[in-house]
């Protein structure tokens, strides 16, 4: 089985494994052009490992929470080579992914500025059952859920994408036309518009 992991959210992430394997990542966190940067990177693993993209049997995507830009030209780009191709995809949240990173104690917490204050954050154990689910929350409300043995985790530089994969990778794919952001909160458009309406 050959699968194609997108992160756009918060990084640049490009990711295909076969067979369980990882045979190609791209990993970056320089995300000012996101946008530009994701098609050459995708044809770029897909020549270094010889494969088409017609080759692929499964889509994993990150569709939040993070940079509302971001999420959506990862998700559009699922989409559409998804429902082209009739290729399975099958949505992640960015703070399980950022739960995968290895570390010494019982819980990792994922957290993503989220300004103001607030963030996106949700606690996990070694197996990546949640804790405490992801939510937009006011870190100092989170604090108060922390368990005794815990790691903060707020990038990408050691995940463990085989792992994530590993635990969703029997889950019911979404229908390409189903799958939308999950941004955790309403846009900056949408609260003001409701700041006007109250």
């Amino acid at each position: 089985m050959r699968y194609l992991f997108i992160d756009t959210s918060n990084n640049l992430i490009i990711s295909i494994l076969e067979n369980n394997k990882e045979i190609y990542c791209f990993n970056s966190h320089e995300t000012n052009q996101t946008s530009a940067q994701v098609m050459p990177i995708l044809d770029e693993a897909l020549t270094k490992t010889k494969l088409n993209i017609k080759d692929i049997d499964k889509i994993f995507v990150i569709n939040g929470p993070g940079s509302f830009t971001g999420i959506r030209v990862g998700v559009t780009i699922a989409k559409t080579i998804g429902f082209c191709l009739n290729i399975p995809i099958i949505p992640l949240s960015e703070l399980e992914l950022l739960a995968t990173t290895n570390t010494n104690t019982d819980y990792n917490i994922s957290l993503i500025d989220a300004r103001r204050g607030y963030v996106y954050g949700a606690i996990y154990d070694k197996n990546l059952k949640p804790y405490f689910k992801e939510q937009y929350i006011l870190l100092s409300e989170l604090e108060k859920k922390y368990p005794d043995s815990y790691t903060i985790i707020t990038d990408t530089a050691k995940i463990d994408i085989l792992k994530i994969i590993q635990k969703h990778e029997l889950d019911k794919p979404i229908n390409p036309h189903q799958l939308n952001p999950n941004y955790l909160k309403k846009t900056e458009a949408e609260e003001n518009l409701d700041a006007k309406r109250n």
